[in-house]
């Protein structure tokens, strides 16, 4: 059984860019600038950020379902110049590919079924064993140090 990334749209997010500092400031954000390569993953086009290129780091709920206990948020970066990740069926990015990663499993009632900690290098192995699960609906995919949501995997539209 086969599985699909998705980013993040990147249509939420866009206004964020025109807004001043105190602006984002209100709405629990930040204007960032990547000091370093590797260090601000963004969730829209699933590519880690220059040294030098301007991100925005705010709190993203990405578990919103109010009917299950795992309903969860937490920070995420997104490049000013993010373009929508579109991978196909069965791909894995090299962002996520390179990372220590927390694997959390959920059924259609959004419980989680399983959890995990591997190596981003093992990511397309677990996934296609997890989708390989009858009760699997969705993988969230986040960053193991920090715990911060990367992405989520779905079945694939037939």
């Amino acid at each position: 059984m086969t599985y699909q990334i998705q980013s993040l749209p990147r249509n939420p997010f866009t206004s964020l860019f025109s807004m001043s500092d105190e602006e984002l400031f209100a709405v629990g954000a930040r204007r960032w600038v990547a000091d370093a390569p590797g260090r601000a993953p963004c969730r829209i086009s699933l590519v880690d950020a220059d040294a030098g290129e301007r991100l925005v780091l705010l709190n993203h709920q990405h578990m919103t379902d109010p009917g299950t206990p795992y309903r969860a948020g937490g920070p995420i970066f997104v490049r000013e110049v993010a373009e929508e990740a579109r991978p196909e069926p069965g791909e894995v990015p090299p962002m996520l590919a390179r990372r220590p990663l927390s694997i959390r499993v959920y059924d259609a009632r959004n419980m989680m079924i399983e959890g995990e900690v591997i190596e981003g290098a093992d990511l397309d192995a677990r996934l296609t064993h997890w989708f390989g699960n009858r009760h699997t609906a969705q993988v969230h995919i986040h960053f193991a140090p920090r715990g911060c949501y990367l992405a989520r995997a779905v079945r694939p539209e037939t």
